[in-house]
């Protein structure tokens, strides 16, 4: 089982669900974030364009078997390839050890 942590633009929300329910997720949470960007350089500069301003943005927590992290991780990446956007999904995954 994995933990799978999706972030975007709230323009994106549509186009993530529709690649969950395409990779076989019934069951998710979405809510409502405001993202931002510290000036400093690091591998997660790119989540948020704005450095001051937040940017309404949307967070999916999933529950997912490895075969759906697999076709949701190959869908995102195409996804992210089509935008003209410099705003892209972040995809970040954690194994579960245990859940109840």
């Amino acid at each position: 089982m994995k933990l799978i942590l999706i972030t975007a633009i709230d323009e994106y929300e549509k186009d993530i669900k529709n690649i969950l329910k395409h990779s076989g997720i019934k069951t998710f949470t979405v809510q409502s974030v405001q993202g931002y960007q510290n000036n400093e350089e690091n591998d997660l500069s790119s989540w948020f364009v704005s450095d001051s301003i937040a940017t309404d943005s949307i967070l999916f927590t999933v529950f997912a078997k490895k075969e759906c992290v697999e076709k949701i991780n190959e869908r995102v990446v195409n996804f992210n390839q089509t935008q003209t956007l410099d705003t892209k999904i972040h995809l970040a995954t954690i194994d579960i050890e245990n859940s109840i």
